[in-house]
């Protein structure tokens, strides 16, 4: 109680702090960062207003999510910026150095293969994941490792480029198939590599058809020479492009590279749906779910600032949602199926190809169809603009207003809905990227963003969907666990597991499932105290024993069921001590393997005897992951106490040294070679002085001469 009252009036005196940095925040634009009672930086923001946005954070009602970040915040910081895009690029760079635990956290940012030219005296193409800053040129991202694969090997096969990681002495067979200049033994001259990096940039941005042509006309030439082995290399290059760019269906009139983005929101979950289009056909699709916790919609500019911001392959267009839309504007849409809504005329619906009532299309096209009608539209209206400046010769269309213009030429019901801050958002990233950013608001762009948002919304819902299955099957699986072992009620398990190495180290764990799911907050480890050597049925009497004194002690709840990792020994060893020690009359359950070390059968009882489960069965399932958990488990203490025991008769042993100058000491040199190597000096950063140092010096080195034979 005492610690609660403690911490109440630590709060307000928080708030009240609090409330004098509100009163003082500027109307400018900038980042905010959150912080909790221990001055960790809990969640980071970007404003345009500061005054506002900060305030809102304490003032009125927020949902769950967002109230327990609230709860936890006792002060923040604000830094203040010249323009929106600068706190954009800001957040994304603090976010990335502080890992703040309620902000988004792009952490697959680097999952997708890009094709790279690399930036080398011999460059040489590579399929890499990793995108650096060393000039090298990078091309992607593609849809999964074997299509960037194939592209490569094509691209081997066409262009001779250094393939050998590390330069031979003599010639290799790709020199002699002509798939290679033969670097290491002639001087190739750079411009050489400029031509075929400039014919493989123009080939990987969409100019295959041109480097089709000319392959085709070298294979007519060499025909009519009558080198037909070399017309027929040729030919197979020209059917190995068709072939790969109709794997990947990249083969349209309309030209653009575009991603479009979509995302929905529901129960705290955010999922952003991205939807690749290469030379005007889909290529694939890519989903991230994760938690969020602050406004839905800067949360999401926040995603797309992430993941733009290691990635140097960027498309020609990227298209946004806007802020979230009234829910009677999709319904009506929806019934009307692309009837004009509300401050829309019929005549601007024409022009934007949304169809009318009579023609009753479906809302969603097909990508195919909607890459087609786009190429058509740009053919007939030229380039959509979004951010350029006024005086700019192309006309912007007026269905991808975006920007400073567009802001300007927006509808006063347009700006009251919050379109002005998706608009400010896409400004932003279109000034940093230098590539145009929309925000649709009719005609085919639009249907495409509201593709992406309707998988977002699917994506999400099947996750919930599955979730909720997951649950109802785990906890049937339980309960008709039961009925198979003869419990009227299984809810409750505890799992246990030994581990060690011919009795070194020797722990034990227990893992909980409840309803069968895993409860880690109910998770135990032990250290075995008794047992001196490998001796299995001791370490589970003490295991057992330790664990179901507390739990009497303590008043505890009892299991339903108890397993433990083996046969009829072990069960035997186990209800010993319930019984006869401790006076426990609860069910335990042996799990036994078969020589492939899984899980084979249920044995209960005493004398233990198998229960006849089938192995397809849920049941069966929910036993396999009850071994492999605890295991799993158990392993990792095992390693866990392994490792501090190798090095704690190294360093702790030495007066002076504990567990954080242990810690710092490794951190700092790395290993315990190089403290052994270091001189007295190199201590003194850590602010150890010279006598302990040289103890430490002394120490290890004749640890090493003891040891030596």
């Amino acid at each position: 109680m005492d610690d609660f009252i403690q911490e109440w009036n630590e709060q307000e005196k928080a708030l009240e702090a609090i409330n004098d940095k509100l009163a003082l925040l500027p109307d400018l634009p900038g980042c905010y960062l959150m912080k909790n009672k221990e001055g960790t930086i809990i969640y980071v923001g970007k404003a345009k207003v500061l005054k506002n946005r900060v305030r809102s954070y304490f003032r009125g009602s927020h949902d769950g999510k967002t109230q327990r970040l609230v709860t936890e915040i006792r002060d923040f910081e604000y830094i203040v910026t010249a323009s929106n895009m600068e706190a954009l690029i800001l957040e994304c760079n603090l976010i990335k150095k502080h890992m703040p635990r309620y902000n988004v956290l792009l952490k697959d940012d680097k999952t997708f293969p890009y094709i790279k030219i690399t930036n080398e005296e011999h460059p040489r193409l590579e399929v890499t994941r990793r995108i650096l800053k060393d000039k090298a040129k990078y091309f992607g991202p593609y849809p999964n490792g074997y299509a960037a694969h194939q592209t490569k090997k094509l691209l081997d096969r066409m262009y001779p480029l250094r393939k050998c990681n590390v330069m031979p002495k003599e010639v290799c067979l790709y020199y002699h198939m002509g798939q290679c200049m033969a670097p290491c033994v002639q001087e190739v001259p750079r411009t050489s590599y400029d031509e075929i990096s400039q014919e493989i940039t123009r080939f990987l941005s969409g100019g295959h058809e041109e480097i089709k042509k000319e392959l085709r006309r070298k294979m007519e030439e060499a025909a009519e020479d009558l080198y037909f082995e070399r017309a027929k290399e040729l030919r197979d290059q020209i059917i190995n492009i068709d072939a790969l760019m109709e794997k990947q269906k990249i083969s349209m009139a309309d030209s653009r590279d575009r991603d479009v983005f979509g995302f929905a929101v529901d129960k705290g979950w955010m999922c952003v749906q991205i939807l690749y289009m290469r030379q005007g056909k889909m290529i694939e699709r890519h989903a991230s779910i994760f938690p969020f916790y602050g406004d839905a919609y800067s949360d999401f500019l926040s995603f797309v600032t992430q993941y733009y911001s290691d990635n140097p392959a960027l498309p020609q267009e990227i298209l946004l949602p806007g802020m979230e839309e009234s829910e009677e504007r999709e319904e009506r849409e929806q019934q009307t199926d692309g009837e004009p809504g509300e401050g829309e005329s019929t005549a601007a619906a024409a022009d934007n190809d949304v169809p009318s009532v009579n023609e009753a299309k479906p809302l969603f096209l097909s990508a195919e169809a909607l890459a087609a009608k786009i190429s058509e539209e740009d053919a007939a209206g030229g380039e959509l603009s979004s951010t350029e400046p006024a005086e700019s010769a192309e006309e912007p269309d007026a269905d991808d207003k975006t920007g400073a213009e567009g802001a300007d030429l927006m509808s006063s019901d347009r700006a009251a809905s919050g379109l002005t801050d998706a608009v400010g958002g896409a400004a932003s990233l279109q000034q940093w990227l230098g590539i145009k950013v929309y925000v649709p608001q009719r005609g085919l762009k639009r249907q495409m963003v509201l593709m992406g948002v309707e998988n977002a919304r699917v994506a999400l819902n099947e996750k919930f969907r599955l979730i909720e299955r997951n649950e109802e099957r785990t906890s049937k699986a339980s309960e008709s666990l039961g009925n198979w072992i003869g419990l009227s009620s299984l809810r409750r398990i505890e799992a246990f597991d030994n581990s060690n190495i011919q009795g070194a180290n020797p722990v034990s764990a227990m893992v909980v499932f409840t309803d069968g799911k895993p409860d880690k907050k109910e998770y135990r480890k032990y250290k075995v105290r008794t047992v001196q050597g490998p001796d299995d049925y001791e370490t589970m009497r003490e295991v057992i024993r330790r664990r179901y004194e507390r739990v009497l002690k303590e008043n505890l709840p009892l299991p339903d069921l108890i397993v433990v990792d083996g046969g009829k020994g072990q069960i035997s060893a186990a209800i010993d001590v319930l019984e006869n020690e401790l006076g426990l009359f609860v069910p335990v359950g042996g799990l036994v393997k078969d020589t492939k070390h899984k899980t084979a059968q249920l044995m209960i009882g005493d004398p233990a005897e198998p229960v006849n489960l089938p192995r397809d069965s849920q049941e069966f399932y929910l036993l396999q992951r009850i071994q492999d958990e605890v295991h799993r488990f158990a392993i990792s203490f095992h390693r866990e106490q392994r490792g501090k025991s190798m090095v704690t008769s190294r360093l702790d042993s030495i007066p002076g040294i504990g567990e954080k100058r242990r810690k710092a000491l490794l951190r700092h040199f790395g290993s315990l070679k190089k403290i052994k190597e270091a001189s007295i000096e190199d201590f003194r950063p850590l602010s150890i002085g010279d006598k302990l140092a040289r103890q430490i010096i002394a120490a290890l080195r004749d640890e090493e001469e003891s040891v030596t034979p």
